[in-house]
């Protein structure tokens, strides 16, 4: 097992990486506050992995809730099913959330725990790829608006990650290429050496090579760990993380959630992020061509859906949350390995990107 620690002075937090965790009660336990526990999970993952957390609660009052699985239910609708469990029965505000699941899960579950009562504690147990490298570390929390992602939320850090590597083997395989997305942004951002060893090990990764998968959590969570200790509420450096989101977002909104996987949307949109920096002449062609491979190598698409035309993305892209002042600003790159947040480009570059990049269904992109 590996031990990691998001170094936020009194808030603190260790991230627990490793195989058989969940049949560890001594990571779980002491980060439970008070004698009320609610596990919140999703109708995939209670039949595989609620028992397993529950057996370790002991003689401690523990309630589940179990949510329909999917994007599309990231929503104020499905928190208040939590926030109706709390309050029927009578939790009090030294209770803990345990979000077991995927990010969905984990962005939900966080959102309550820090509405309920003004802020509970909650721990993260996530059970997929990107859950693991990215969405359960850090404290962002939140749900989704017909007209935007996550643009209701909190920051609300967990007491604790428990990422049990073994859950990855019910994960199918889709949903581990999405995992991936987010650990090729690393290397895309600020790891160059993590990168190079990346596109030699996406077959390990995909083949569920358990060293391999270890390794990849590891440094990705590191990356991340050292980005929310320097800047936890994203006023700066912490930006940075959101490379591809923003055409990724739009994806996502602009075709309904749950259409497309988080993961596919953010790679097509690091492939978007790179070809306008390309555009800009801070990378080259070649870089560009070594992030399509490395991201088809990962089965993933690199090019947007033909429901996104132009003003779709420029609409919803407009309501990003690096938008300041109704001016765009962007995760790009300067170098392989170097991600900035600028605002520094013609808008008629970016017109002239999305008009020329290539538009194909996911089938054909993921065949």
């Amino acid at each position: 097992m590996k031990t990691l620690t998001v170094d936020l002075g009194a808030r603190s937090y260790p991230i627990y990486i490793g195989r058989q965790l969940l049949a560890n009660p001594d990571l779980l336990l002491p980060h439970i506050h008070g004698h009320q526990v609610m596990v919140v999970t999703n109708e995939t993952i209670a039949p595989l992995y609620l028992n397993k957390v529950q057996q370790h609660l002991g003689n401690l009052e523990h309630k589940s809730v179990i949510l329909p699985d999917g994007e599309q239910y990231k929503t104020l609708d499905t928190v208040n099913q939590i926030f109706d469990s709390l309050l029927t029965n009578r939790f009090n505000r030294n209770a803990t959330l345990i979000a077991l699941g995927g990010g969905v899960i984990g962005d939900i579950t966080g959102f309550a725990a820090a509405a309920y009562q003004r802020g509970i504690h909650f721990i993260q147990i996530p059970t997929t790829l990107l859950a693991q490298v990215d969405s359960s570390v850090g404290g962002k929390t939140g749900v989704n608006h017909k007209l935007g992602k996550n643009m209701i939320g909190a920051f609300h850090q967990p007491d604790c990650v428990i990422a049990d590597t073994d859950t990855l083997n019910t994960l199918d395989d889709r949903q581990l290429s999405a995992g991936i997305a987010e650990v090729i942004k690393y290397g895309l951002i600020s790891d160059p050496e993590f990168l190079t060893w990346l596109e030699s090990k996406i077959p390990d990764l995909l083949s569920r090579d358990p060293e391999t998968l270890a390794y990849a959590i590891e440094t990705s969570c590191m990356n991340k760990a050292s980005v929310v200790a320097a800047d936890e509420r994203e006023s700066g450096q912490r930006a940075l993380l959101n490379l591809g989101h923003t055409f990724g977002h739009a994806i996502e909104t602009g075709i309904g959630y749950g259409n497309w996987l988080h993961g596919e949307a953010v790679a097509v949109g690091m492939y978007m992020a790179a070809n306008l920096s390309e555009r800009l002449h801070w990378i080259s062609r070649d870089d560009v061509l070594r992030i399509e491979k490395i991201l088809k190598l990962a089965s993933l698409p690199v090019f947007p859906p033909e429901e996104m035309d132009n003003d779709k993305f420029l609409n919803l892209m407009a309501v990003d949350k690096k938008v300041v002042n109704k001016r765009l600003r962007l995760v790009l790159l300067k170098e392989l390995g170097k991600a900035i947040v600028t605002e520094d480009f013609e808008r008629s570059v970016l017109e002239t990107m999305l008009s020329e990049i290539k538009r194909e269904p996911l089938k054909d992109q993921c065949a």
